[in-house]
């Protein structure tokens, strides 16, 4: 006999579906598994018998097929153990086929037929809502469907509890847990001493969704700054929240409430390009597509191999990263603000007036190399940070214009909410906005922008380094709460950015 069981498999961190035909018939006895299995499905053999066996069904000695359609893609992961489990049962008469008509199964089987936890839940849970289908999943994963209350759903503990369930015709419904609110962060901006240019820079960064480079010696608070940027980030929009889930789903990460804030990615410097980007077969989502909606912080940017670093031209451009294997090409989301932080030379004292740096030049010049220019013009703002005085140091807490993290977050929050007005419908921040609709919405006055062009004609900006000047104005004045851009916001932008691609890496070299 045939059955056919709806399931899902996951390519990238997109669902697809996936028909499991089962074709049980008298022979030899035989498991054979078709339709472009990876080593983690071919496995379900095993763990499909056993499961079957240790729940009490008989499975007699004939030939079983099982075909995965559609058979061009190739499926990974353990989710399809529970619908061959469940195919075969029917197929052998065991369970009614009208019983499965409107279900999608996935589910990994352990040994004695209970239910374990599988990657990318959250996308076949979304693709399931949008078909008017029951998904049946295990236990463990309900948590990921907190924010789809529109999803009929059920979580059998067993294999032998689904089955009990689906011969009474009653299966029962599974409610997710309800989602809760964002954990609380135990970083504070206030913690951060002086550093007013670098703190100013900070929140232009998070009002506009910026890309930063702080640089300065050994000890300044560069990576204490970096660490407090989502602490001023305004919360996930619905939409996003879906978006940050899925990848985290995909990638095997938990997605309680610490998933509801903006992720925070903070890579070693000997990551490999594959691994910060994405890659294998099948593709799996980078470090760039696990900060997606949030902040990929490196720090000792220039310790990371050149080649590494200009991996992320494209998804800093594209917001996106497309990956193409001789089986499939696979499009991953990537838009993230990126934060780097550096010393600027290798013993970290260069242009400091202690004349402390030891570095020769050529070494220095090497160094600084490693940041290329085309990258270095994709960052908006270049911060200098000076070493803090121990005497400042010896006040902390007595600084009262120092704002804290809750008063920075409600300025960047007004701020977006400026942005949201002009563009209603889209989240994204003023980082990712076109020329084409920064000439026509920007609302640049005359004397701004001729201010803009002269700069840009003297420092040799390029059109993308004149785009993100004006890109950077438009935040300034949305936190100023003026509808136009004037003087001072262009003014306050080129402020933070260098002359030119190859002067950038000069001025990392001599700050």
């Amino acid at each position: 006999m045939i059955a056919a069981v709806r399931s899902a498999a996951v390519l990238g961190v997109e669902a697809f579906e996936v028909t499991v035909d089962v074709h049980v018939a008298p022979g030899l006895p035989q498991f054979t598994l078709v339709g472009l299995p990876a080593g983690a499905v071919r496995e379900s053999r095993e763990r499909v018998v056993a499961a079957l066996a240790n729940s009490g069904f008989a499975v007699p000695p004939r030939r079983i097929v099982v075909n995965l359609a559609p058979a061009d893609v190739r499926k990974d992961g353990t989710a399809l153990d529970l619908p061959i489990a469940i195919g075969i049962l029917v197929a052998l008469d065991a369970l009614p086929p009208e019983s499965i008509a409107s279900l999608v199964l996935l589910g990994e089987l352990a040994l004695d037929g209970s239910l374990r936890p599988v990657r990318g839940a959250l996308p076949i849970a979304l693709r399931a809502s949008r078909t008017g289908r029951t998904l049946v999943l295990p236990p463990a994963n309900l948590p990921e469907l907190a924010r789809l209350p529109d999803l009929r759903c059920a979580a059998p503990a067993t294999l032998l509890a689904l089955v009990a369930a689906l011969r009474a015709g009653a299966l029962p419904a599974a409610s997710a847990p309800r989602p809760t609110g964002p954990a609380s962060h135990a970083d504070d901006l206030a913690d951060v001493v002086g550093q007013p240019v670098a703190r100013r820079a900070l929140e232009i960064a998070a009002a506009g969704g910026h890309n930063l480079l702080l640089v300065g010696p050994p000890g300044a608070g560069k990576t204490m700054l970096a660490r407090r940027l989502p602490t001023i980030l305004p919360a996930l929009a619905d939409e996003e929240a879906l978006e940050v889930l899925a990848v985290r789903s995909v990638a095997g990460l938990p997605v309680g409430s610490d998933a509801l804030v903006r992720p925070f990615r903070a890579p070693h410097h000997t990551i490999s390009a594959a691994a910060l980007v994405g890659g294998g077969s099948p593709p799996r989502p980078g470090e760039v597509t696990l900060a997606h909606n949030g902040v990929l912080f490196l720090d000792e940017l220039l310790e990371f191999p050149r080649h590494v670093l200009d991996a992320l031209r494209e998804p800093l451009e594209d917001g996106r990263v497309l990956i193409a294997r001789t089986t499939a090409t696979v499009t991953l989301p990537a838009r993230f603000a990126l934060v780097g932080a550096t010393n600027p030379c290798p013993c970290g004292h260069a242009g400091e007036e202690d004349g402390r740096c030891v570095c020769v030049p050529a070494d220095v010049e090497r160094y600084a190399a490693r940041l290329s220019g085309p990258l270095a013009d994709r960052i908006d703002l270049h911060v200098r940070v000076a070493a803090v005085a121990p005497r400042d140091l010896a006040s902390v807490g007595d600084d009262p214009s120092a704002s804290g993290s809750a008063a920075v977050r409600r300025r960047v929050e007004e701020a977006r909410a400026r942005q949201r007005a002009r563009a209603p419908g889209d989240a994204a921040g003023n980082a990712r906005r076109t020329g084409a609709w920064l000439e026509r919405e920007a609302r640049l006055h005359p004397e701004a922008r001729g201010l803009l062009v002269r700069a840009a004609e003297r420092l040799g900006l390029s059109a993308r380094g004149f785009y993100r000047v004006l890109r950077v104005a438009r935040t300034v004045a949305d936190l100023d709460a003026m509808p136009d851009v004037g003087p001072v916001h262009v003014a306050e932008s080129l402020r933070f950015r260098p002359a030119s691609p190859r002067k950038a890496e000069r001025r990392v070299r001599l700050c």
